[in-house]
């Protein structure tokens, strides 16, 4: 399966042990990534400031989604496609990788529901679809 996991979820991964970090291991073990350079550079800033993790260990995080994630470059999306313009690349890169679902925390993104045929998921709904699968 193609996921996006939004910058929230893979920093939560890396915060604390619980429901975003087995996502984001079962994704890397069993689902391709898709991510952008927009969103790491997201993630590794949210890491550094909002987790205060130190800078090697932060480099030590990017360099590894770097070498397992998918990379496209995000398709413009309308602006009128989403309340916050800041969560367009998400979509974008959710078009151009034929994701097949978005995980996230982010309520502008979940208020969407999905985006064109690609659902978008708080980590909970995912765990419990990919349990259902």
């Amino acid at each position: 399966m193609r996921i996006v996991l939004d910058a929230n979820v893979i920093v939560a991964a890396f915060a604390a042990h619980g429901l975003c970090e087995a996502l984001f291991e079962v994704c890397i073990d069993s689902h391709d990534i898709l991510m952008s350079t927009e969103l790491v550079n997201e993630v590794q800033e949210n890491l550094g400031r909002k987790i205060k993790l130190p800078g090697s260990s932060v480099n030590s995080i990017v360099k590894f989604i770097n070498e397992n994630a998918k990379f496209y470059r995000p398709t413009e999306i309308p602006e009128d496609s989403c309340r916050d313009p800041k969560d367009l690349h998400v979509l974008g890169l959710a078009q151009v990788g034929n994701a097949e679902c978005i995980v996230t925390g982010d309520k502008d993104l979940l208020e969407l529901k999905h985006f064109k045929s690609c659902p978008i998921l708080t980590p909970r709904q995912f765990s419990d679809w990919l349990h259902r699968e």
